[in-house]
């Protein structure tokens, strides 16, 4: 039996990926997650799914972080992307960050099951506008390489950094000790090569689909 994930926020469009799904593979055993708590959970799961389709802009999915972070700690799972973002550039991003494909959101259902059919059968399926794209920057292709040395609890909270929490609502969100955010947070700025968190947050976005939005939340009181 073929398994899938779906991860993306949006009901009508699981749906309508389930849809196409189910009429291509009746059998298919579908899990969604509408969330990157809910994905990473998913994923941990299901690790050894035919299949997951992940949303660029899902609440606490940052870019393409959360596809780095997956190819590295579930190599075997293959990721295609889909996404309302349709340049050829952030399509070619994907690709070099090792999603098998990019499956833009206004395709057709035809479209959609041509993408889920290739993709399923170990082919990389890309709109063609795609190929002429630049390949991605050495500098993020460092930083890329930086964040796949995180365990999942350091990508975790550098995550969660990015998204402005503190220490303290970190360790709340996670069920730990702040002096155990605090260590992971020596990590992460040891494993980036960054000497401190605003260094850290502009570090990692430089994987966000827009680098330049990237902003940098308050440090913690001391």
């Amino acid at each position: 039996m073929t398994t899938l994930l779906i991860a993306d926020d949006h009901p009508l469009f699981r749906e309508a990926l389930r849809g196409v799904a189910l009429r291509l593979l009746p059998e298919a055993d579908i899990r969604e997650a509408d969330n990157a708590a809910a994905l990473y959970a998913l994923v941990e799961a299901e690790p050894d799914a035919d299949l997951l389709l992940l949303d660029l802009n899902m609440p606490g999915v940052h870019g393409f972080s959360a596809l780095v972070h997956l190819r590295a700690a579930h190599p075997q799972l293959p990721v295609a992307i889909v996404s309302a973002r349709e340049e050829p550039e952030v399509m070619r991003r994907a690709l070099d960050h090792g999603a098998m494909g990019f499956i833009p959101k206004s395709s057709d259902a035809a479209t959609l099951a041509t993408a889920l059919r290739q993709v399923l059968d170990g082919e990389r399926w890309i709109p063609p506008a795609a190929l002429a794209a630049k390949p991605m920057a050495e500098d993020e292709r460092a930083i890329a390489a930086r964040i796949r040395e995180l365990t999942p609890q350091q990508f975790r909270v550098l995550q969660m950094l990015g998204s402005g929490l503190l220490n303290k609502q970190i360790g709340y969100e996670l069920g730990v000790s702040e002096a155990t955010i605090k260590a992971h947070m020596s990590a992460i700025l040891r494993k980036l090569g960054a000497t401190n968190r605003t260094q850290a947050i502009l570090l990692a976005g430089r994987l966000l689909v827009d680098p330049d939005s990237v902003v940098v939340p308050a440090e913690d009181a001391e």
